[in-house]
């Protein structure tokens, strides 16, 4: 699987740029490399895709920032099928940028923007829940969703087996309709959507007895999903052409996941790190002892020195969560919390009378000694 660039250097911007700066380079970059004007470079179509992925993420604010935390993983690839943006859909989503006619402006009216929209299904949202483990190793979930799909019958033209559909008659098969409109300044000539075939170019004469005529059906189906390592509460993956099938034919729309972590039991997450609140006795903490602690990757014996403190915080290096693009992994940070006897036992209560006023037992901080100000910052760094 090739890298993907950076999304702001496709568009030639900068990371705080504003939504006109990235609409306009968009805007540029997709008319240099339209492969209308560039017939003998056979890298123009995928430069003219990968401009337009760059600006539909980067025109989304939820999805920009998204990409600006997260990356790529941030906003799709999440088990995708692999293949990039038709051409026809292309147009059809980013038309409004080149104006109402698409390209036709400036590439003098070629097939591309004269033909019927291509149109695209509807997207399906689901929510996946997974559990710490999951998020911090990756995992492959199977999961059932019901989805149009084409027809098997029809291959999805919504016309009876054995028929074809025909151009219709309102459009000619060309999906909008002008109309000629006398002005002062002249002749205006405007286009809409055909009200016969709903921009569609074609009719069906004789319906597919399976579907109906719309070319589709609803279907059950299991989907695996590879969720990377490193995702978080609230992000959401993308599987192209995953939704919907739309009626009678064009291109299915995507199956949008958002991820939702399942609180664990004992362990904390914070950013890539994870937190535990661990318990120890005052004889413990006084004596030194070794723990059992649980991690994500398991239970490990933890060293507690003599004299450790309330509010001291051990560090497990690396036994948090992976950076989702790569860059290392976070830390498990473990609390200490001294234990305190609620009750104590007649016998117990002359032991630790007898302590009380021992000179170890009398609370003496050392310079040293840090605040609690203080293991906040050291927390965070």
């Amino acid at each position: 699987m090739s890298t993907k660039r950076d999304y702001y250097e496709i568009l030639g911007v900068a990371k705080n740029a504003s939504g006109d700066e990235i609409k306009k380079a968009y805007r540029k970059v997709a008319i240099k490399f339209h492969p209308d004007k560039n017939p003998d470079d056979p890298t123009a179509e995928d430069k003219f895709k990968e401009a337009a992925e760059a600006y539909e993420v980067l025109s989304d604010d939820q999805k920009r920032a998204r990409y600006d935390r997260f990356g790529h993983q941030g906003v799709g690839g999440a088990g995708g099928n692999g293949h990039g943006p038709s051409m026809e859909d292309i147009f059809s989503q980013f038309g409004d940028i080149f104006g109402g006619g698409g390209f036709e402006g400036f590439f003098g009216g070629g097939a591309r923007s004269q033909g019927r929209r291509v149109r695209k299904g509807s997207n399906l949202r689901i929510k996946l829940k997974l559990d710490l483990e999951e998020v911090a190793n990756g995992v492959e979930k199977k999961i059932k969703v019901k989805r149009y799909t084409a027809c098997n019958t029809c291959s999805g033209t919504g016309a009876k087996n054995g028929t074809e559909q025909q151009d219709c008659g309102t459009c000619h098969g060309q999906g909008q309709v002008k109309r000629v409109v006398q002005t002062m300044l002249g002749q205006m000539v405007s286009s809409s959507t055909c009200p016969t075939c709903h921009g569609e170019g074609k009719v069906v004469t004789s319906k597919c007895d399976v579907c109906h005529g719309e070319g589709r059906q609803l279907q059950e189906e299991i989907i695996p999903i590879n969720i990377p390592a490193g995702v978080a509460e609230g992000m959401q993956l993308s599987m192209s052409g995953k939704g919907n099938y739309p009626e009678r034919g064009g291109v299915p729309g995507d199956l949008l996941i958002q991820i939702e972590e399942e609180p664990h039991e004992l362990l904390k997450r914070d950013g890539n790190n994870v937190v535990l609140d661990q318990y120890i006795s005052i004889i413990d903490a006084a004596l030194g002892a070794s723990v059992e602690v649980p991690t994500i990757e398991g239970k490990v014996k933890v060293k507690i020195d003599p004299g450790t403190q309330a509010g001291k915080i051990l560090r497990l290096r690396g036994k948090g969560i992976p950076d989702l693009n790569g860059y290392g992994k976070g830390d498990q940070l473990i609390h200490i919390n001294v234990w305190t006897p609620k009750s104590v036992t007649n016998d117990e209560r002359a032991l630790l009378e007898k302590l009380r006023s021992s000179p170890n037992f009398t609370p003496s901080p050392g310079k040293n000694e840090k605040g609690f100000f203080e293991k906040v910052k050291e927390y965070f760094q």
